[in-house]
């Protein structure tokens, strides 16, 4: 069971923001997200992109800000939980609640602090006869967390972006075997990407097969082999694989949060625009996910309403406790 004072779900940049300003007020917080790495959308979707509209940045690249925010709450020492899906919430008597991911992990927390931008990113899934049966440990994976797992292993990966351009390089020298299937002849991936992989399979160090879509996969517990069709010829064929990991991109979705009894406007939830507080006491949302009138779903927005948010969090979780405002310019940041 891990401890702490704010659970926050959601380790994009207005999460993380929200982990400094809960440390200057001597909280500690806990981030969880679906996503392998902290930094969101930021890190999985556009790392490269340039941001202007952030204080004090006439241009900061995306994952620029992400990094500089990890360097900004490091004195806080912030503990993660990546790449696991918050599936239960349950609060227990007055004050604290207990979080329940996917994969079975345990987060008791006083405060509860939601900032999943648009939502929790799930996977695009193919469209494969009992695919669902080999989740969770049994050999269907839609993100790679620890590449070293796969060593000497049969791996499959499917698609044609640079997730699986990247990821067919990394684990050439690492597993077994590395099939890439993908649906068409064309990669959506960088070009010298795409160059390496093909060079790898004219080296033989991958197979690669194009034009062709998955279909079945097979296995009794745990995966065996996944079949695929031709999409030109109808031909049809099965590979043996301990691993398949479909990379089809992610979507934003609630997912979970829908059940939760929040209160729930057009896939966002409402908020107090006082504190960002929800209709449920101790829990909190802050960023895109939330919606109030004359919403703005910009960075910055979500940095303000993160310092809110912290400053009403520790009147709940203290209360009766009077906190006198200190400046940073004037008491530094100092550790835990």
């Amino acid at each position: 069971m891990i401890q702490t004072d704010i659970a926050i779900i959601g380790a994009g940049p207005v999460g993380m923001f929200a982990v400094f300003e809960a440390g200057l007020l001597k909280m500690r917080c806990h981030l969880i997200d679906y996503l392998p790495q902290a930094g969101g959308q930021l890190s999985e979707i556009y790392p490269k992109k340039p941001i202007y509209d952030i204080p004090g940045y006439p241009s900061v690249l995306a994952q620029e800000l992400i990094d500089n925010l990890q360097k900004q709450i490091a004195p806080f020492h912030p503990t993660y939980t990546l790449g696991e899906r918050v599936e239960g919430l349950e609060k227990r008597g007055e004050a604290d609640f207990v979080l329940t991911t996917n994969l079975g992990t345990r987060i008791e927390a006083k405060a509860v602090v939601i900032a999943g931008g648009l939502g929790c990113f799930e996977p695009r899934k193919p469209v494969v006869a009992n695919l669902e049966e080999f989740e969770n440990g049994k050999g269907v994976n839609y993100m790679i967390l620890e590449p070293e797992f796969y060593r000497e292993k049969n791996m499959i990966l499917a698609g044609g972006g640079d997730s699986a351009l990247d990821w067919t390089i990394h684990l050439a020298n690492i597993a077994r075997k590395v099939t890439l299937v993908h649906r068409s002849e064309s990669f959506r991936g960088a070009p010298d990407s795409v160059n390496k992989v093909m060079k790898l399979a004219e080296e033989g160090k991958i197979e690669l097969i194009l034009n062709t879509n998955l279909t079945h996969v097979h296995g009794n517990g745990s995966l065996h082999s996944v079949s695929m069709e031709d999409s030109k010829t109808k031909e049809a064929r099965t590979i043996e694989a301990d691993y398949l990991i479909p990379l089809f991109g992610l979507s934003p979705k609630l997912g979970p949060i829908e059940g939760w009894n929040l209160n729930i406007d057009k896939n966002a939830i409402e908020v107090n625009t006082e504190d960002y507080s929800t209709n449920i006491p101790g829990i909190w949302a802050i960023g895109d996910i939330n919606t109030y009138k004359n919403k703005l779903k910009l960075i910055l927005c979500g940095f303000h309403e993160a310092a809110l948010m912290s400053h009403s969090a520790y009147k709940y979780i203290n209360p009766g406790v009077k906190y006198t405002m200190k400046y940073t310019t004037v008491n530094g940041i100092s550790e835990f």
